[in-house]
């Protein structure tokens, strides 16, 4: 697609009322009446992401100490407060590096901890499935993300886990507190 598409406003056959077909799905979790918000036109230069310099990035001036689980390479954090999933925790490589600059011993250890991870959370009780996520556009430090979604609750399957999160009422902070060391012990299991 070229820029000019994304600004023409056409609306394809599938959409009603301009709107895209995901605000129909079980797992989108609002209802009512939206209108879509027009798309801005590009920006002639894209700005640095935050932490672009490494002497300004928060990743890399952080202490072992504010990460749950560390190792020579890597670090596994997690929001400093309680929120509407059971897990959040963000994998973090302990080098200024982002997702395509990671060298192949870097990725494949990713892929390794990656799966480690998803079996840590997916093992615990209040968690049924792991979304694993990463957005490139906020940092310039690779950031990992996975999502507990909660057992039993069907309606937020699907791409809307960081909005429930944000909906949702925090979960018990003892409860959250237990399950996040019970991750950072399977974190050094081998």
């Amino acid at each position: 697609m070229d820029n000019a598409t994304y600004g023409s406003g056409t609306v394809r056959p599938e959409q009603k009322s301009g709107l895209p077909t995901f605000v129909q799905w079980p797992a989108f979790p609002f209802h009512g009446d939206f209108r879509l918000k027009p798309i801005d036109p590009p920006v002639p230069r894209e700005p640095e992401r935050r932490g672009s310099d490494p002497a300004d990035c928060v990743s890399c001036k952080g202490r072992d100490e504010d990460y749950l689980w560390s190792n020579e390479r890597w670090r596994l954090k997690a929001p400093h407060e309680p929120s509407g999933l059971p897990v959040v925790v963000v994998l973090e490589p302990r080098a200024h590096l982002d997702l395509g600059d990671l060298s192949s011993m870097h990725a494949a250890e990713l892929g390794l901890l990656t799966v480690r991870l998803e079996r840590a959370v997916r093992s615990l009780e209040s968690v049924s499935q792991v979304h694993v996520n990463r957005w490139g556009d906020g940092t310039a430090h690779l950031q990992q993300w996975f999502l507990g979604r909660p057992t039993g609750y069907l309606q937020m399957r699907g791409p809307f886990m960081t909005m429930w999160d944000e909906i949702l009422p925090p979960v018990d902070r003892r409860q959250w507190q237990s399950d996040l060391a019970y991750i950072a012990a399977w974190m050094d299991e081998d």
